[in-house]
């Protein structure tokens, strides 16, 4: 099949939630400004987009997906993008491609995975799901390695703390978490306690787009994000950061993320929150828990600059 008659846009993004509406115009109007065309995939378009996609109608340059997590109605046209993404000819190139967004958003492997590659992380036992083995293989002595108070998380389902449970203290309470998600491995992490910079808890959200890192401090309990100057990072040592999520980007191989590091007592440095590959983009402006509009306008400016240099480099 051949794209030479397609009508062709430089940007698509697929879209679901109502809170990404912001965000989607600021992409819109940065592409604008740089002559980049750029076509919005919602739940009322889907269906005949796909349809005309498949049908070698329309094509997209690059295609930032935001919605198949969410709406299985997006995946057929996911998916296609990346299986032309790895034809010749097509020259299409999925931002965040699904394949690699799938690894990323399983906790235990990118626990395997940091710990292989030399990064710290929480005290973690990874427990099998429910519905491949319904006895848990886990003695006292290694629950209390743990620590009291500690963490379970469902290793896939946990998109906006969902499945999270926070503060937990006994067996009772891993069994019962395992039967909300009998299909997913689960993940008893220790509690993590920051130090303190000047009176900040020293924990920090840190954001990878296109090249770009951003660090932010991100108040764990409040949620509150304050971007980092570079004064911080010299007063406060924190090339840790950039260096660490520089690693989780070779791990995870994604284009835009966010991942969360706190800074411990006895000079640790761990990787909390390990990949976030849908980054809640609501701005500070209009809800206190929100990302800062400058951090928010840097990620865009960094996306559409990389569409467009990426366009002018070569004959797609």
């Amino acid at each position: 099949m051949s794209t030479e008659t397609a009508e062709q846009y430089d940007i698509g993004v697929a879209w679901t939630w109502e809170y990404d509406a912001d965000f989607i115009r600021s992409i819109e109007a940065s592409a604008c400004s740089r002559n980049l065309t750029l076509l919005q995939i919602v739940p009322q378009n889907v269906q005949i987009l796909t349809e005309l996609y498949f049908q070698g109608k329309i094509s997209f340059r690059y295609y930032f997906d935001r919605a198949s997590d969410e709406n299985e109605t997006f995946l057929p046209i996911a998916r296609e993008v990346l299986r032309r993404s790895l034809l010749e000819g097509f020259g299409v190139h999925p931002i965040n491609p699904t394949d690699k967004m799938l690894r990323a958003a399983d906790k235990a492997t990118m626990h395997l995975e940091f710990l292989s590659h030399g990064l710290h992380v929480p005290y973690t036992i990874i427990i099998s799901p429910f519905n491949h083995q319904k006895e848990i293989e886990l003695s006292v002595s290694e629950l209390a390695m743990l620590g009291r108070p500690f963490i379970i998380k469902p290793a896939n389902t946990t998109g906006g703390g969902i499945g999270v449970i926070l503060g937990a203290e006994t067996l009772k309470e891993v069994i019962d978490a395992r039967q909300l998600h009998k299909n997913d491995k689960y993940l008893l992490q220790e509690t993590i306690v920051p130090v303190g910079f000047e009176g900040r808890r020293a924990w920090f959200r840190v954001f990878y787009a296109f090249g770009e890192i951003i660090p932010c401090w991100w108040d764990d309990r409040t949620h509150v994000y304050t971007a980092v100057t570079p004064e911080e990072e010299r007063l406060f040592s924190l090339c840790p950061l950039r260096s660490m999520t520089q690693t989780i980007q070779s791990v995870c191989g994604l284009d835009f993320f966010s991942t969360e590091i706190a800074f411990m007592e006895n000079s640790r440095i761990a990787a909390v929150d390990y990949v976030n590959d849908m980054c809640d983009m609501r701005s500070q402006s209009k809800y206190s828990d929100g990302v800062p509009d400058n951090v928010i306008e840097e990620i865009v400016q960094k996306m559409t600059e990389t569409v467009f240099l990426g366009i002018a480099g070569k004959e797609i």
